[in-house]
């Protein structure tokens, strides 16, 4: 294969056909086509259907039209986010994406800094597929957003709010892991270990930000009582997207480099295996002491109410049966792909009671005296819990085709997924 060299980066030289029409770039179509027809869905109904208000209603008088609006936002199931419960799928999955992608990128840093070599040698790999988890959940998070309306978070701007929060931190983050990849498949090795101490340490530091500012934006609602009394919340995204990505990294390996890497496969392996025994138990430690913090209200919903199923289920899932499976050590792969599929999906039904948990009981300071009595929302407690609709699920759909799709066209481009030389 030819390539190009620009700035000391190898480009390989492959056609629109090889680039866009391969068997992954086709899989990724069918989810970007489902994912993008729950956008629509998502957007016909927020910007161009009539909406269900007093300036409607007035303008319309005896309208059937503002009557079927109102009926179906009250009693239907619309593909519109439910302002009753701001947070759902869509969050769900854009904290899943991000913090996976994002501790993958983490977990790497960490390793090449205490000189784990066989992940030196396969880094560049895992940090693209960390890269292109981070633009899944973005992908995600845009359907939420009211994005035909962004120009007023400019003309208006809040500095405060999560956006300005965000912003600021994926416009440095998102080029900060692009450089840190480029550094690893750039044939100017001399030039890229001079900085590449210092580059490793920046980057642990700006994904403890990354976390940490996530953190706050959940801890700055404070009328989700469950997540403001949530203690080191930082720490418990940091560990439980570590289980998840150490699961997906298992996952990757198993397709990616059991062939290129031969006799070092089994290494690779052992190590992120041992890596996920000591995740898994410091989120399992993690999620005994924080029931004793938490809002006991709460805590009664997840353990013993309307989420216990979830709880146990994603207990069992993402800690039980992944840390058996790990300790018994089985050399079976098999065994290893169950696990690991096991903690991946386990480890997102966590993500979803504890955004979903967090809307069960809302509360507010209205009058400065203090949060509401739980006793106030009893009433329509069945109106804020609710499931998923269809338009919110094929948008989850589509950001595993734009994970793909973004990883695929780099790994054709850059062939990061080799393994690298690190003398």
């Amino acid at each position: 294969m030819g390539k190009y060299v620009i700035a000391g980066i190898e480009i390989n030289k492959v056609s629109i056909k090889e680039l866009f029409f391969n068997k992954t770039m086709l899989f990724s179509y069918i989810f970007l086509v489902l994912g993008f027809y729950g956008v629509y869905e998502v957007f016909n109904e927020r910007y161009f259907l009539l909406a269900a208000n007093a300036y409607d209603a007035g303008l319309h008088p005896g309208s059937k039209e503002v009557a079927e609006a109102m009926k179906e936002a009250i009693f239907g199931a619309g593909g519109e986010v439910k302002r009753e419960a701001p947070w759902s799928l869509y969050i769900v999955n854009c904290m899943y994406m991000i913090y996976s992608g994002s501790a993958i990128i983490f977990f790497v840093a960490l390793a090449e800094l205490f000189n784990v070599e066989i992940i030196k040698k396969t880094a560049a790999g895992f940090m693209t597929f960390g890269l292109a988890m981070v633009f899944g959940g973005l992908f995600t998070i845009a359907a939420d957003l009211n994005i035909l309306h962004m120009q007023w978070m400019f003309l208006t701007p809040s500095y405060g709010a999560g956006m300005w929060l965000m912003l600021p931190l994926y416009a440095v983050y998102i080029p900060f892991v692009l450089f840190e990849i480029y550094l690893l498949i750039t044939k100017n090795k001399t030039w890229a270990k001079k900085i590449a101490v210092a580059v490793l340490v920046l980057s642990i530091v700006i994904d403890f930000i990354e976390y940490y500012i996530q953190a706050k934006l959940f801890d700055m609602n404070t009328a989700r009582h469950l997540w403001t009394t949530y203690p080191l919340l930082t720490f418990y995204f940091i560990v439980s997207a570590f289980v998840a990505a150490i699961a997906i990294m298992l996952l990757y390996s198993m397709l990616v480099y059991k062939e290129k890497l031969k006799e070092q496969f089994d290494t690779l392996i052992q190590f992120l295996r041992i890596s996920a025994l000591y995740t898994i138990a410091m989120l399992a430690t993690y999620e005994a002491i924080a029931y004793l913090f938490i809002d006991k209200k709460w805590g009664a919903i997840m353990l013993f109410g309307e989420f216990k199923f979830y709880f146990y289920f994603y207990l069992f899932l993402a800690i039980g049966f992944p840390f058996l499976l790990e300790f018994k050590k089985h050399s079976n792969k098999l065994w290893i792909i169950m696990g690991a599929v096991s903690a991946v999906i386990g480890t997102y039904i966590g993500r979803y009671i504890f955004v979903y948990g967090g809307n069960a009981y809302p509360m507010s300071d209205r009058f400065g005296t203090g949060f509401e009595k739980y006793g106030e929302y009893e009433r329509v407690k069945s109106l804020i819990y609710f499931n998923p609709h269809l338009s919110e699920i094929l948008v989850v759909v589509g950001s595993i085709g734009v994970v793909f799709a973004v990883y695929k066209i780099l790994d054709t481009l850059f062939s990061v997924s080799e393994v690298i030389d690190s003398h």
